[in-house]
């Protein structure tokens, strides 16, 4: 089963390796053919304006073309130098620099090309000269918006990068601390769960090995919910209820539960392993310090936009501080819910005379 979940994992992920190649494939496929028609577009824009100063049409069309051509490669090398080399705080002054600079060869190039080309076309030989200047500038500031295009495209797509980095490692933090907070099972209740079972070994084995069996149950249940990210209400509370006749085991009568939960509340969801901590903390403080016997209450309400769970226990304000009632497993509980949902207001503690309610929200 394991093996065949790994295989499962294994071609998800490679078919989402491949459909994110196939996407970035067809992207620059498009960007291709749009690089490809805009030169293009320029070539004809540039074969009728120099038809249209009297330049005959074999001319015309060699003349835009190898301009067009030539500025076309020159702006991909500059396209593609950027994708690995990007300017810091100097990349004004580099993109001035490389504008002219590049400018410049490109129109030495142009002419040379044309002048060869055309070196018996005296009149032509005149125009090409004439035109320098305009087609220096030009080339200037295609070059300079193409440069300055790329290290603004090439900018932004390294900040993004940066910042999915980030959140991937936020993740993985994220994750790694759930999993920690999610794995520390309560030491004190697992030594006193096998303290009990010792005693009940020799007077009351049949107790004992009940117990075990509990134990057992409930801590192949926490192994089996530790890839769940979120269950059902109704399940958390039937997990939990092997986690209450352990204790009840433990306490025997004097300890005593009432487990309310609405039937829309059964069905909503929540984080897994979350009401254990907060169920032995109610019973730490309202059993630990008497002898008489407690009741624990689980109140469980479905509002439109969240799920209400309140447990309260009683507590003798001479013999217990509830102060440390917001210890450990209640700090561990509040900072699993930020983590998920990023508020820090979802778990409230409040006392009301000899009663402690500790009552958590989950964002539907």
């Amino acid at each position: 089963m394991a093996e065949l979940k790994s295989e499962v994992t294994n071609f998800i992920a490679q078919a989402k390796t491949l459909k994110e190649n196939l996407l970035q494939n067809k992207n620059k496929l498009l960007l291709s053919i749009s690089y490809v028609l805009g030169w293009s577009f320029f070539t004809l824009i540039q074969v009728k304006l120099l038809q249209d100063l009297g330049i005959s049409s074999n001319i015309t069309w060699v003349d835009a073309c190898v301009s067009s051509l030539l500025l076309a490669l020159i702006s991909y090398l500059i396209i593609n130098n950027m994708r690995y080399y990007l300017p810091g705080k100097e990349k004004y002054w580099y993109v001035f620099i490389l504008s002219l600079a590049m400018s410049g060869l490109w129109l030495l190039i142009v002419r040379s090309i044309l002048w060869i080309w055309f070196k018996e076309n005296a009149g032509y030989q005149q125009f090409l000269s004439q035109t320098s200047n305009v087609r220096y500038a030009i080339s200037f500031l295609l070059i300079g918006c193409i440069t300055m295009v790329s290290l603004l495209w090439y900018t932004q797509k390294d900040a993004t990068e940066v910042k999915e980095r980030e959140q991937e490692t936020l993740q993985l933090a994220k994750d790694a601390e759930l999993f920690k907070l999610r794995q520390q099972l309560q030491p004190h209740f697992l030594f006193n769960s096998l303290n009990s079972i010792s005693a009940l070994a020799g007077t009351q084995p049949e107790k004992a090995r009940h117990m075990i069996q509990q134990l057992s149950e409930f801590l192949r249940g926490t192994l089996k919910k530790e890839d769940q990210e979120s269950i059902s209400l109704q399940e958390e509370i039937d997990y939990l209820q092997l986690y209450l006749d352990i204790e009840k085991v433990r306490f025997g009568h004097r300890l005593d539960t009432t487990v309310t939960v609405s039937e829309p509340a059964a069905k909503m969801h929540l984080p897994a392993l979350i009401l254990q901590p907060i169920v032995e903390n109610a019973i730490k403080f309202g059993l630990y310090d008497t002898t008489e016997s407690v009741t624990i209450s689980i109140l469980a309400e479905a509002y439109p936009n969240a799920l209400r769970i309140e447990v309260s226990n009683p507590f003798d304000p001479e013999t217990s501080n509830v102060s440390k009632g917001t210890g450990f497993g209640l700090s561990s509980i509040q900072r699993r819910l930020y983590l998920i949902y990023g508020r820090n207001d979802l778990l409230k503690t409040t006392t009301s005379e000899n009663t402690f309610t500790c009552s958590i929200e989950i964002p539907a």
